[in-house]
């Protein structure tokens, strides 16, 4: 599976430089390009993705606060021509700094990072007999969850809360980059917040199911499809 990223720059040149140095990564998928931070803001409404190069000075909505907007935050790498914002970017959890113009040596640098925390991140489904994963709980213990027993994985901003039908379990990742590595006949995101395991539906009410007592809502955007595959499955 390829690494997704959005460019969110306000200078076509800039973006171009970018778009030229990714060509150079046949595991990166460039998915969009944005102008400005309110029309990626409703696209990530809709579509995850693993990487988003930032650029810092925009119209309407600058960098630093579109990160701030964030729930479900990718690996983000600032591509600005200021350097004084550095200190309050990493306090910001940013993956990356990269100052413009960007030469490719420190382009692939960080593209490197990006690598190096996606690839631990990824989980890897045992299919023997009944499939499980291991999950990271604590600096040193994986846990074994096995995949028939997950309720709902919940986004708690750059952690996520997995309900089990005896444990709840907070890891480091993204709601996104979770879900799109689960088996998607057996889950399905049905909100920015929420996944949840289709099998384990009560009842469907409106925009909204119950699993384990709690209610869930579909997300205005995701209500047509969760609906149709939900009843369809």
């Amino acid at each position: 599976m390829k690494t997704t990223c959005l460019i969110i720059d306000d200078e076509p040149l800039a973006i171009n430089v970018i778009k030229n140095h990714l060509k150079q990564f046949n595991d990166i998928e460039l998915v969009n390009t944005f102008n400005n931070a309110i029309d990626a803001l409703s696209f990530l409404n809709d579509n995850c993705v693993d990487l988003i190069f930032l650029d810092i000075n925009m119209p309407l909505l600058d960098g630093l606060n579109f990160i701030k907007t964030l729930e479900n935050k990718p690996q983000i790498i600032i591509t600005t021509a200021h350097t004084e914002f550095a200190v309050d970017s990493y306090e910001l959890d940013v993956l990356d700094y990269l100052v413009k113009p960007i030469a490719f040596p420190r382009f692939a640098k960080a593209i490197n990072k990006v690598f190096k925390i996606l690839n631990a991140t990824k989980i890897n489904i045992q299919t023997k007999e009944r499939p499980y994963i291991f999950v990271k709980i604590d600096k040193k213990k994986m846990k074994k969850i096995y995949l028939d027993e997950i309720l709902v994985i919940e986004s708690l901003k750059d952690y996520l809360k997995i309900t089990t039908l005896n444990n709840k379990y907070i890891i480091h990742q993204t709601l996104c980059s979770f879900t799109d590595q689960l088996p998607e006949d057996n889950f399905i995101r049905i909100h920015r917040s929420y996944t949840i395991a289709i099998d384990k539906i009560d009842t469907i009410e409106g925009n909204s199911v119950e699993i384990g007592g709690i209610r869930y809502p579909f997300g205005r955007t995701y209500v047509e499809e969760v609906k149709h595959k939900i009843l369809n499955s």
